[in-house]
């Protein structure tokens, strides 16, 4: 079958949009749905200009119900899903000392728990196909873990365990789950940075500049696509070797 469906989650930035983008470039028979929280406006855009294969669905991916709902919208449209990128996340930083519990809560709940529902939403329909793509966007926090970031890396380094675990339980049926890890990608979560903060970090990357969302984006598609059917259970670094 030539048409395939991939939902994405945190569609509504730089990230979620390069991958749906790149999805839609890929074949005119990809059906992307745009999976949005809070904020929908970039993403609304995006579907606007691609009302034929590109749709919006409301999802916390904090919540089960919500999953379900979601997953059974896009099941009952096209019978079937062929692609999950959970790319959702958010960070609070602080230092482990000060950190209050709700901070340390809110950021495993979005970056790993998320991904616990996502998968487990998509997996009976992608079981009942034989067939099926998970690719969990994690980060190179998982593998390198800074000061001041024991939450968001807790949780991205449960997000590649998960993802080496789940690969090995769905391998036989033809499912692949893979994990990347961007590092300094330019996208609205790095806006925050002063130009100091900015020339610090590209010192530390050996291309010396950020990555790029397309750049991660094309990782995505190439996992998802049937010539990567070998690759399961890897953690993908894209970090312009920094690791």
């Amino acid at each position: 079958m030539s048409t395939r469906v991939i939902l994405i989650t945190g569609a509504n930035g730089d990230l979620g949009r390069a991958i749906a983008r790149a999805f839609l470039d890929e074949s005119p028979d990809n059906i992307v749905w745009l999976a949005v929280h809070r904020r929908r406006e970039h993403a609304e855009k995006l579907a606007a200009a691609n009302p034929d294969r590109c749709r919006v669905v409301p999802l916390d991916v904090t919540d089960a119900p919500s999953w379900q709902q979601a997953v059974t919208r896009i099941l009952t449209a096209h019978q079937r899903l062929d692609v999950l990128v959970n790319n959702a996340g958010t960070h609070d930083d602080a230092l482990l000392a000060t950190m209050k519990p709700d901070v340390w809560r809110t950021v495993l709940a979005v970056n790993l728990d998320g991904v616990f529902h996502g998968c487990q939403a998509v997996l009976p329909t992608m079981i009942s196909q034989r067939s099926g793509r998970i690719i969990n966007i994690a980060s190179l926090s998982a593998l390198l873990a800074p000061a001041g970031q024991t939450n968001y890396a807790a949780a991205k380094a449960g997000v590649v365990a998960l993802t080496q675990s789940l690969a090995k339980e769905v391998a036989r049926i033809g499912i692949t789950v893979n994990a990347i890890c961007p590092g300094y990608v330019d996208t609205g979560a790095l806006a925050t940075m002063d130009a100091a903060a900015r020339a610090q970090a590209v010192e530390r990357i050996p291309m010396r500049r950020f990555g790029r969302p397309e750049e991660v984006a094309a990782a995505v598609r190439f996992l998802a696509c049937g010539e990567a059917g070998y690759i399961t259970g890897s953690a993908l670094k894209i970090d312009g070797g920094i690791l």
